[in-house]
């Protein structure tokens, strides 16, 4: 089985699924844009072979590379990245090179359009916040009968878009009024603001869309909110064998499910984010229920897979290998789970305990500590520290420790 890895590199972690392909049979044909000489040797071994090109931009190029690969191994079975900024090229390369299983071009607006997301979601029986699409001065006095609707703040952002650098609230008719004074460069979606944390159902599914392993990532404060207002950065997954503090488990373990199948994706990540309200929304929920806010057909980003791990006491990148392989997870699923929590800080911020300090107190508890590269530590931070805990109350002492900034 031929299958052909792309940006295996970024996020270095990424490397762990190619290792585990390669250790069921496969040859992992992989394709980056770091120089061959820098990858991680873990890499190199786990790699059949690596094609280098100095950007993953260009397509002809990257469609050439693929072609080198299907002249000398033969048919391409699989596709993928596990990356979002490279699922729509992906689904293109799918189709040029005759691959079917995985997403086509055909099949990218359902899952990369917020407006189109919200009928899957429907359809599985899962609220979603009111909106409307906007693209400019034609489109005010639409906008302006929407804030009658749901009232001050709104919240806008592409309809489809990567990240939360281009996402923000507007809180005031003058706010509203010089937003859409222009011709905007994109469609934007504008909701209704929900005042909630984003719990996330996290895993991976069959090629018959059922969920074969899966469990939760916590983010008390939105990520567009820590990038707008420069705040660290902290979140946590929890297995769904334990208690949560946020939300009721068992019915958004169901909602999930029900979601996942709602896309009809196959064999593949998922991260799917939603709201648990801090407060009642009149006209679409109480507090403490929970709403969809959008899905994102890869796993979370950055080095999530690992915080995944260390919860669950398993490999996401071997679970993933394994549907591929066999399409069903063969990993041992009753070892012991924790709270795994992800705390970062960051270069600007003076902290009152450090690095060694956090070392030395947490040892038997941290997992692994490090820096996000650049490519996402705007959002993510720049000194990361990510440590398993039997309790939450354990977790958050952790969180607080390595966060407390210098009197």
């Amino acid at each position: 089985m031929n299958f052909i890895y792309i940006s295996p590199n970024f996020p270095e972690r990424y490397f762990q699924f190619v290792k585990e392909l390669r250790a069921r049979g496969m040859n992992v044909l992989c394709i980056g844009d770091t120089p061959y000489t820098a990858l991680l040797p873990e890499l190199k071994e786990s790699a059949t072979e690596y094609y280098w090109l100095p950007t993953l931009s260009d397509y002809e190029a990257v469609l050439n590379a693929c072609r080198f690969f299907e002249k000398k191994y033969g048919k391409i079975d699989y596709l993928e990245s596990n990356n979002e900024w490279w699922l729509t090229q992906d689904a293109r390369l799918r189709k040029d090179l005759g691959i079917t299983t995985g997403l086509l071009p055909e099949d990218m607006n359902a899952i990369k359009a917020k407006s189109a997301m919200k009928q899957a979601f429907s359809r599985a029986g899962v609220k979603t916040m009111r909106y409307v699409l906007v693209d400019g001065p034609k489109d005010l006095e639409k906008a302006k009968k929407f804030v009658e609707e749901v009232g001050y703040p709104v919240f806008v952002k592409p309809d489809v878009g990567v990240g939360a650098s281009d996402s923000y609230s507007i809180k005031t008719e003058e706010r509203l009024l010089e937003f859409l004074s222009k011709e905007l460069p994109e469609t934007y979606i504008m909701e209704e603001y929900i005042d909630g944390s984003i719990v996330s159902f996290d895993g991976c599914c069959d090629s018959n869309s059922n969920v074969v392993f899966c469990c939760t990532d916590h983010f008390p404060v939105a990520v567009a909110i820590t990038v707008n207002e420069n705040l660290d950065n902290f979140y946590w997954n929890t297995p769904f064998e334990l208690p949560m503090q946020d939300v009721d488990p068992v019915a958004f373990e169901k909602a999930g499910r029900a979601v996942v199948k709602s896309f009809g994706i196959k064999k593949r990540l998922f991260h799917i984010e939603f709201f648990v309200l801090k407060s009642d929304r009149p006209g679409l929920a109480k507090k403490g229920e929970f709403i969809a806010l959008e899905c994102n057909m890869r796993c979370p980003g950055g080095n999530t897979p690992d915080l995944m791990n260390y919860a669950n006491s398993v490999s996401l990148h071997a679970i993933y290998a394994d549907v591929i392989a066999y399409d069903e997870n063969r990993q041992a699923m009753n070892l012991e789970k924790y709270y795994a929590f992800a705390v970062s800080r960051k270069d600007c911020m003076k902290y009152a305990h450090s690095h060694e300090d956090i070392c030395n107190l947490f040892k038997s508890q941290l997992m692994v500590s490090g820096r996000y590269p650049h490519g996402i530590s705007e959002v993510m931070g720049d000194q990361y520290y990510y440590g398993k805990f039997k309790t939450y109350e354990e977790g958050l002492k952790f969180q607080s420790y390595v966060q407390e900034y210098l009197s």
